[in-house]
């Protein structure tokens, strides 16, 4: 499992409600699991591995790399 954390880039606030994907790199890449929306804290977890992806917020691709632990995104 690994967590993505979604920051306001001008106050660095978490931001709520925001609408997180995840898709995952390579041959057999794809999308991991349905969309989620931020939690209070601007967070999401996601119930899989770490593996190297691509984070989308509200459709626009916001991190690529590897995902595991806590991913800290700044919009």
């Amino acid at each position: 499992m690994f967590t993505i954390s979604v920051y306001s880039s001008s106050t660095g606030k978490p931001l709520s409600g925001k609408r997180v994907s995840v898709q995952s790199a390579g041959l057999l890449g794809g999308s991991l699991g349905s969309d989620q929306r931020t939690n209070s804290q601007g967070e999401v977890h996601i119930d899989h591995e770490p593996v190297n992806g691509t984070v989308y917020v509200e459709g626009r691709k916001e991190h690529q790399g590897r995902l595991q632990g806590n991913v800290k995104v700044y919009v």
